[in-house]
This record gives C-alpha cells, structure tokens and sequence, in this order.
C-alpha cells in the first residue's frame, strides 16, 4: 500500500559472494566479498550465466528435491535505523522479489525463509534490531522446491531482483485495506457505461464497500473530490458509501479518484497514525450468461501477454521503461494485459489503472516440465503442495486487490489440473466474489468461470463462440455443454514470433461475429533477449543456448511484437490495424464510421481525410461525423473533392486514393496530438497505364538501351554498373513460423498446444521446402534468342536429385520508358510442397545500401499475404538498410507487394500489366539469410539484392499455432510479370 509510515529503502551496493554450490558455509565479514547492486541477477552481473528454457526443467524432475549443483548466492549489508523509525511499534523487513529460494539472517540471527519468486515477503524483524549499524545477510539459491512451481517460459534469472525496504509500522496502523468501488448506471440514463451523446463521460451511482479495513480505530476515509468524508469509530461501524454523480472506470476512460484512509479522526490528528493513499476506479465486473461484462457492457480484450524482461536488466524494474512500453501498447490499440506468467512489479498495476488497461493477473505458477513425466508427481494434484499453491494465489491476491484495473484472477499458467488449482480457485471465490477466476487448463470447466484456450483453430473457435458444434478438448457433452454457457477468451493466440504473426484478422473476425468470444492475447509483447557481447566485441541480442546451457529452447524466447532493443515490428503495425477501435466503411458517397469502443466516444478525436494522385496528395481536410457513442455509428457524405474525381476519368496510370483517418484531438498521458487511432483506404479511380512502346534504336554490340547483356542472355550492366541477373527464386530465408512445427518445440503428446493446428506431426514448412531443394536450385541454359530490340532466355530451373522444376522466360524488349522484362513461369513435374516465393533477383551495387529507396506502392513497411492490414497504398522513402527487420534470428523480411514504381540510387523499375511484383531490398542473399543463427553471423554485404517476387507464401503463427491458412498458401502454378527496367 502506498502509505506515509517511514520506510528505509536497501537498495543499493550490497557485499556479495557467489558459489556454485549450495552447500558451503555461512561467509563471515573477514571473507572475500565482492560487490553486486541489489536489485539485479547475479548471472547478469558475471556470475554464472543465464539460461532458457520453455517448458524443459534445467535440473533432473525429482521433486521436490533442487539439484546439489544448486548457484548461490550471499548478499550482505549494513544499515542504521533513522531517528523516523523511533516511535515504530513493529519493523518489517519486505523482500519484493528474489529468485528462488531465500534465508536472511538479521544481526547473526535467523530470521527466516521464503520461496515465491515474483512475490513479496515480509518479516518482522523488531526484535532483532538494535541501536547503530545492523548487519544483514541474504542468502539465495537458484534451484528449489518452489523451482518445480516457476517453469514459466522465460529465462532463468537468480537473485534478489526486487527492491528490499524496512517499513517502521505505526502504533495505530492501517495494515490492510480492501476497498471495493462498484458502479451502475444512473436510473433512465440512455448511456451506460458509455458516453452520452454530449462527449462527456457518463456518471452514475458509485458504492463503495469494504471487505476488509484492519486497522486502529478510529478510521477516517476521505475521496475529496466526491465530497465523502467519514469518519468510523468501531469496525461495526463501516458501511457501504453511496455516492452519486461518480464517472465510471475503464481501460478507454481510466477515471480515477484519490482516497485515503486514515487512523485517527483527521489525517496526522493521531501520534502513531498511518494514512494510506488508494485510487479508486469505479467499475462493476460480471459475468452475465456467456458475457463478460464491465460496468454493463461486453469486454473484448484486444491483449498482449507481458513478461517482465529488459535487456540489461533482466526482470529488474525500470519504471521509466516500463511507462514507455505501456504507452506503445496504447499507440497500438492495445487495451489489455496478460500478466504472464506472475505478478509483475506492482508499480506496473499502478500504470495500468492510471493509462488504462484491463488486466488479467496471474499467480506464479507453471509447472509445464511435468509434462516429461506425462504429468505424473505434478504438484497440481499432489496433497504435499497444497499449502505452497495456496499460498502463492493468497499472495497474489492480498497484494494487487485494490487495483481497478484488474477484471480477472488467473490461477497460473500450463500446470495441468488437479485438486490443488480447485482449492486456489475455491480460495480466490470466498477472498473475492466479484472478479472472475481463469485457468486454461481447466479444460472442461470445473473450477473456473471463463472458457479459455490457447491457439484453437479458427474451425473450433467458431464452434465455441455459436457456429456448428465441433468435440471440445477433453470434453464429454455435459462438460462442452458448461463451457460453452461461459465466456471465451484466447488467453494466447496467434505466437508473434519472428517476422509474423499472420492470421490476426481471421480471429478478430470471429469476435465480431460471436459475442460470445471476448478477443483474447497475443503471445506475446516483447522479445526476452539479453545484451551480449562477441568475442570480438560485437554486441548482440542472446537467446537460449548462447549461455551455453545443457539444455534450452533456442530463439523460442524471442516471440514478442516489440524487439529487444524496444522496435516496434510490423506484427505489431499490423495488430493496431486490425483491432483498431474506430472503424470505417468507405463507400462510393458515404462513409460509415462505426465506433467499436467499450465506453469513450469519439469527442477526443478529429476525422481527416486526403485524396492521392499517384500517392500525391492533391486536396484533403476533416469531416464532422459527431460525437458518435462507444458501440455507435455515424454516416457522412464523401466529400465532393472526391466525388468528383471518382466522376473524371483518370489518365493513363493514374491511380486515386481516398483516404481517412482517426486521429487524437489532444494529447494523452500515450500519444501526442494527432496520433492515428485508425485509418482506411479506398481506390477511387484507376486506369491502366499504357504499354510502353518499343523503341526505334536497338542494339550496339551487347548493349540494348541501358543494359548491357552476356552471350547467355543475362543482365551484366545497367546505367554503367555491374550487375547480375535476373535468376529465379523459391526461396525464402526461413521464418520462424517456416521453420519450427506447430508445437514450437513442444512435444506432440502435449494436448495444450497441438489441439486443433492441423498436422502437428507434419514436417515443418522449411523442411519440406530444404527436401525438395528449393535453396538450391540449379539454372541451365536452355536457349537465347536475339531480335532487333530485345532478346528471349529460355532458362530450366531444378535442384539436384529432382525431377520437377520451373521452365522459365525471360523476354527483354527495349522500349522509350526502359527495358520491359516479362517473365513467364511455368512448373513441370509432380510438386507437392508449397514455394516460399516466385520471384527473380538482381544483384545490384554494393554502394546503394548506403542510400535511400523512394517507391509507390504499398508500405510503409513490410507485408505479406495474411499480414497486410497495416499495409496502404503510397509513396514512400527510407534507408536502404532499414527496408528489412533485424529480427533476433535472420530470417525473411522486406517484401512489399503490389509495387507500382521503385527508385534507388540511379536505378528505377516500374511494374506494368495485370499483376504488380513486389519488391524487396537487401544486404544479403536469402541463403545467406537462412544461414544465420544472429544477425552479427551475415557476412559483409559485397551487393545489394533486389528480389522482384510475383508472390509469396502468408506468415500463418506455426512456430505455436496455426499454419498457413489454405487462401494464403503459395502452391506451384504458372505465374507471369512484366518491368520496366529505367
């Protein structure tokens, strides 16, 4: 609690010995010590080294025994008391975090121990102190009985990581509070929890209740701004406060209101008084059928589930970082959080009711491993581990239940099932009767009150939310029947791994679809890598394995929508996209705004529109649709700019675009002024460019225009530069999604994460497409032809040990615009794989890397078929080297697709015809790509590549989910694309 009782902060320089054993004797003052800030991780600080693993435990599964190769680590200090703890009745020694097991010795006396890791301790240590300095020692081990609890997919990290503080207690003191803070509509009130059509939040009834108030009465309570002031003499006394005109709390409208709670009649009136300072949010949490409601209205979560990770700190807080990763999820229309797989540092909770996120809190619990074992001595339903699993739900829940923004307690994470998770939740439903209690595993809905799930398939989550019935995991008709009476929820979905996810708008399609599903989280937000340095002082971003581990589970800690180094990646672009809040319908005369928030209207927005001649804007301005209610709608006439270009007849190769957009009106504690909340596009007006015509010169020796070609008929020179090419290309450096099967490393017999992806036992793509020799492909001569303006290459195109293939045709014609390139692919032969892309590339200068690419066409940045959302039609510019994504394993990145004109350095290509390639620009070969384990592994870049690809295979999320969906897979078939080579 947020309290003005005197407090002693420990953090800092502490005394610090390491061993790499458990059993080694207490060291004394005389011993060597070294010196390690606190909080931290001692493996991060040069002791040991850090290791990952997903579900694997990194010592033998002898429960409850740790391993006697068990890292120590002893934390010694000195402090003094100030004179502001002289009046204290009783002194705590509070412990916020410490990884996993931890003693302290207070004055050479034992004080006690904890385990727990991501939850606080704290010992009464009065007795133990003593005038002048007092000497602590911590001592912590890696492993212990409470590891079998904490095998959370994250990287290991001992020691204390969380601050350590004294807290002098008051004579009169407030030792806890639970205030609860409902809210319900105004009687005839056309609003809920909404706005009103004015703009101006709603108000209500707000009442106030406390379920529990242990402190030295008398007690005053105040919330100044509401006018309530009261005072109770008694514990008898409390009683509900009604209070009217109160604005509601949510995620879109974070209303907060200052209390306080006070021993004594007045604030301070008292000598050994305490004040403790609350924020109230005003919000009532149901569920109502198989909805999940807040403050009246249905939730859909549009959430991410967030580790703990920084990647200096490890999972020491950083406040500053902190704010600014949860005002990027704002930016992003992301309005929830999965705490996964633990507590996170309280001042998280804080930020969260203050910016406005709903929040499912999760206990610190995961005991995946035993899944090794085909679960049998899980803790969950073993009677020895009851009182340890009781107490980490108690813990959680004592800690955090002031906070508004939590709407849901979740049990803990991949732990199975059995009677202990039943007692948690029995235990949560007496402590608090308002919020709900989640737990996927609960598969067929015994003990918790949502139906949850991670990575159905879009065919079940169908099924779940009210489409044709399909058999539900581990369930017989009475159980399928009470889970789908529930509210559902992904609690993770679509694995933003790599370049990816794809399929983010299929299952938000869904949720529009069924009220019964409530969106879910995307696993997950950021990237855990760790700052690492090469031998040769190279830094880079370390997963798992590159500590050396015994075992690990490689780049699978690398699945976030936010890289190591806080860049945004286009998955997350594409997120916003697809879940924005306001969106629009663009028709000929008309444009819908439809308003998709829980509760804000649009009075904090302004509407903007442009139209584009060939990404050019040509006129633009705002239009008025109102102020339109959360779960609304608005229709506006377009305007007459574009309505009268929609009427006049475009020149040749004319494109026009109408664009609109929502913006911020204002600032937010998030966004500055004009941030895009949502945007849309729509074609008002197209028409082919003309063909080029063929010139009347022809050719000088081997030069045709501005190329100059090889006896075999292959670009060498273009504008005086050496190049080479063009050359048929399949492949693509394999994304992650390509690369590992659906389970992501998981073994196939674990139903949690192979129900519902399809084939888990089937290869993944990259293994299929490596089989069939698509990174090697061989080229043959087949025939060239001259005529006078331009040439004809016949090229077969196979891979060693394979029968099929791609007969190609390269045509060149010069014309006045350039040299024209058509090429026609045509596959031969018995292929059953798909093709990760059907493109050609040119090796260009190595010097243009260096420069800027200026194109029209879809951007700004990469997309691909199931990941295009975010993608819109215009002219754009950027660094060379910035066009690709250093993602944290190498691995396909940079296409655009749908590309009308492309300028870099002296060299320009234009798409004509039918049907647009897509580009990509890069330092590297897609198999020099593919070959990197990190990016400080690419070789020097001797070119710059240019792939010109007729098109590409979709994202899909199999690195844990599902593949490729069928409409966005790229199977062989006869592709043909023309450019004009300027």
């Amino acid at each position: 609690m947020h309290t003005d009782a005197p407090s002693l902060s420990l953090d800092g320089d502490w005394d610090f010995r390491w061993s790499p054993v458990a059993d080694v004797p207490l060291p004394g003052v005389e011993d060597g010590w070294g010196s390690l800030p606190v909080p931290s991780h001692w493996v991060l600080h040069g002791h040991g080294a850090p290791s990952y693993t997903n579900l694997q435990y990194p010592f033998p599964i002898d429960p409850p025994h740790p391993p006697e190769e068990n890292p120590t680590g002893d934390h010694r200090r000195t402090f003094s008391l100030p004179s502001s703890f002289d009046a204290a009745a009783r002194v705590l020694l509070r412990f916020d975090g410490v990884e996993s097991h931890f003693r302290v010795w207070l004055n050479g006396e034992l004080v006690g121990w904890s385990t727990g890791s991501r939850l606080a301790t704290e010992f009464d240590v009065t007795p133990l102190l003593r005038a002048g300095d007092n000497e602590l020692l911590v001592r912590v081990h890696q492993w212990s009985a409470g590891s079998y609890l904490e095998d959370q997919d994250q990287w290991w990290l001992p020691g204390i990581f969380r601050s350590v503080t004294l807290l002098a207690r008051p004579t009169a003191p407030v030792d806890d509070v639970f205030v609860r803070a409902g809210w319900t509509a105004t009687l005839g009130d056309a609003a809920t929890a909404g706005t009103a059509a004015s703009g101006r939040p709603s108000t209500g009834t707000g009442t106030i209740t406390f379920p529990t108030l242990d402190a030295a009465f008398p007690v005053r309570f105040t919330v100044p701004s509401l006018d309530v002031d009261v005072t109770w003499d008694t514990p008898e006394d409390v009683a509900p406060i009604t209070v009217e005109g109160v604005e509601p709390w949510s995620a879109e409208l974070p209303r907060l209101y200052d209390a306080t709670v006070s021993t004594g009649t007045a604030a301070g009136e008292r000598a050994g008084g305490e004040t403790v300072a609350l924020r109230l949010g005003f919000r009532t949490v149901q569920i109502v059928g198989d909805r999940f409601l807040v403050n009246g209205e249905r939730v859909v979560f549009h959430g991410v589930n967030r580790h703990e990770t920084h990647p200096v700190h490890g999972r020491v807080f950083d406040e500053e970082h902190a704010r600014a990763d949860m005002a990027l999820m704002k930016r992003n229309n992301v309005n929830a959080i999965r705490t996964s797989h633990y507590p996170p540092h309280p001042r998280v909770l804080d930020l969260a009711d203050e910016l406005g996120f709903w929040v499912v809190l999760e206990c610190d619990l995961e005991t995946h491993g035993f899944l090794f074992t085909d679960w049998v001595g899980n803790p969950s339903d073993d009677p020895a581990w009851r009182d340890a699993f009781l107490d980490r739900i108690a813990r959680t829940v004592e800690r955090d239940k002031n906070h508004a923004s939590i709407v849901m307690w979740s049990l803990g994470n991949e732990s199975g099932t059995g009677r202990n998770l039943a007692a948690m939740s029995q235990w949560v439903h007496d402590r608090d009767d308002e919020r709900p209690v989640h737990y996927e595993g609960d598969y067929t809905g015994e003990y918790t009150d949502v139906y949850s799930r991670m990575y159905p398939t879009l065919q079940e989550t169908e099924s779940i939310g009210g489409g044709t019935p399909t058999p539900l995991m581990e369930c017989g008709p009475a159980e399928a029947a009470r889970q789908r009476s529930k509210p559902f929820l992904h609690c993770e979905y679509v694995h933003a791994m790599g370049n990816g996810p794809g399929q983010i708008a299929e299952y938000e399609a869904l949720v529009d679809r069924f009220p019964r599903l409530h969106g879910g989280f995307v696993w997950e937000w950021r990237d855990h890598g760790l700052l690492a340095r090469t031998a040769d002082g190279t830094d880079y971003y370390a997963y798992g394995g590159d500590f050396g581990e015994v075992v690990h589970d490689g780049n699978f800690v690398m699945d976030g929508l936010v890289l190591p180094d806080d860049s945004p990646t286009p998955g997350l672009a594409e997120f916003a996209a697809v879940v924005a809040p306001i969106r629009f319908s663009l028709g000929e005369r008309t444009v819908l705004v439809e308003n998709r928030y829980h509760s804000a209207s649009t009075a904090g927005l302004r509407f903007c529109w442009t139209l584009s001649r060939n990404g050019v804007v040509e006129a633009s301005g705002r239009f008025a649709p109102g102020v339109v209610a959360a779960r609304e709608s608005a229709t506006v006439p377009v305007p007459d700019e574009v309505l009268a270009a929609a009427t006049a007849a475009p020149a040749a190769g004319e494109e026009l675009w109408f664009d609109v957009t929502a913006e911020l009106a204002g600032p937010t504690a998030w966004a500055d002024t004009g941030h895009v909340v949502a945007r849309a596009q729509r074609l008002v007006a197209s028409r082919p460019a003309d063909v080029p015509r063929a010139s009347r010169t022809g050719w000088e020796g081997d030069r045709l225009g501005e190329g100059t070609f090889s006896a075999r008929g292959d670009l060498v020179s273009w504008k005086g530069h050496e190049v080479a090419g063009p050359r048929l290309e399949l492949w693509r450096a394999p994304t992650d999604n390509d690369s590992l099967s659906s389970q992501g490393g998981y073994e196939t017999a674990d139903p949690v994460l192979t129900a519902g992806v399809g084939d888990p036992d089937a290869p993944a793509s990259a293994e299929r497409w490596r089989d069939r020799g698509l990174d090697r492909l061989t080229h043959r001569l087949v025939a060239v032809t001259r005529t006078d303006r331009g040439l004809e290459q016949r090229v077969r195109v196979a891979a060693a040990n394979s029968g099929w293939g791609v007969d190609v045709t390269h045509r060149w014609t010069l014309t006045d615009a350039g040299l024209l390139l058509q090429t026609d692919a045509v596959p031969f032969g018995a292929w059953d794989v798909t093709w990760p892309r059907i493109g050609v590339r040119f090796d260009l200068p190595a010097g243009l890397l260096d420069g800027s690419a200026d194109w029209f066409g879809t951007g700004p940045l990469e997309s691909y078929a199931d990941s295009s959302h975010a993608a819109r039609v215009g002219r754009f510019s950027a660094p060379v080297r910035s066009l690709g994504v250093e993602y944290s394993m190498p691995q396909e990145t940079g296409h655009r697709p749908e590309l009308r004109a492309l300028s870099v350095g002296p060299f320009t290509v234009t798409t004509v015809g039918a049907h647009r390639a897509g580009f990509t620009l890069s330092p590297w070969t897609a198999q020099q790509i593919g070959k990197a384990m990190h990016p400080y592994e690419l070789p020097t870049p001797d070119h710059t590549y240019l792939y010109l690809d007729a098109a590409q295979h979709g994202l899909g999320s199999r690195a844990c989910g599902l593949d490729v969906l069928p409409e966005h897979q790229l199977w062989p078939q006869a592709f043909s694309w023309s450019v004009v080579l300027g």
